[in-house]
């Protein structure tokens, strides 16, 4: 049978700028072996597979897999999948918001100014970081941990530790391994100074399943436990927008908001760049 399928760009500034997300619309009676094999035969940092909802106030339900293992939830995926759905003639039971279901629960998304953007799930782990992840940390990233700002676990499902240094360009600079023998997934944040087009430098660096450590393109997963960290400590103001991939030749940005009952939105834009069928 064959099944549709899209090729995203989520968050980019200009065309095929951000990170590419492969959604394969239709995805029931795949099972999770062959829904993994597809995603490591496309090579992206995440594939999508879209399926009717469980949950009565969900609208689609998405299973995300990288190229190792499927993810409870993660950023680009959400607004790639959401894209995917509606340009696919998915219709919302709300003309507010869109409600995807996932490992995490029920994640919404809204439709505001040609932007989608999603309700940052809540923190599955946060507060100081231990002694062994800290040294994991400085091999890692091949930096003294004297350069840290500050180091918290912000994992909103991905794994995410998040590390803040004194300012983007010392993000810029890293050069962390490319190989280590335990899985690591560390975020990285540095502010540009006052009046710079963008508010922070993020870039992120994730295990694949070969044991080598992959750089992400943009990260939306870590944009929102970044943003919830950052204001929650005050060391950031909404709105803001951040960038990322810049190291990779990219121009990712990531638009981030907080309505009034606390709730911060990470939105950017979406674009399908290749749509057609998968025959098998």
């Amino acid at each position: 049978m064959s099944r549709r399928f899209q090729l995203v760009d989520v968050f980019h500034e200009q065309q095929f700028s951000g990170n590419p997300l492969a959604v394969i619309l239709d995805a029931e009676g795949l099972s999770t072996e062959e829904m993994q094999r597809i995603a490591r035969w496309l090579n992206l940092s995440e594939t999508a597979f879209l399926l009717p909802p469980t949950a009565r106030d969900a609208d689609y339900r998405v299973r995300i897999f990288t190229l190792e293992r499927e993810m409870p939830f993660a950023g680009h995926p959400t607004l790639g999948s959401c894209h995917a759905w509606l340009v696919a003639g998915g219709m919302p039971q709300s003309a507010d918001e869109i409600v995807q279901e996932c490992g995490v629960g029920l994640v919404r998304v809204r439709r505001q100014q040609g932007l989608l953007s999603f309700a940052a799930p809540p923190l599955i782990r946060s507060g100081p970081v231990d002694e062994p992840t800290l040294r994991t940390i400085e091999t890692v990233l091949q930096l003294d941990r004297s350069r840290f700002v500050d180091v918290q676990w912000v994992d909103n499902g991905p794994g995410w530790v998040g590390v803040l240094l004194a300012s983007a360009e010392e993000v810029l600079a890293l050069e962390p391994l490319r190989q280590f023998p335990t899985r690591v997934d560390i975020g990285v944040v540095g502010p540009y100074p006052p009046g710079s087009p963008v508010a922070f430098e993020l870039r992120t660096f994730f295990s694949d399943h070969k044991g080598g450590i992959v750089e992400d393109p943009v990260t939306g997963s870590f944009n929102a436990s970044a943003a919830q960290w950052l204001l929650a400590s005050g060391r950031a103001r909404v709105p803001y927008v951040a960038s990322q991939g810049t190291r990779l030749g990219r121009s990712g940005r990531v638009v981030i908001d907080q309505d009034g009952e606390g709730t911060v939105w990470v939105g950017g834009k979406t674009t399908t760049c290749f749509a057609g069928e998968y025959l098998l």
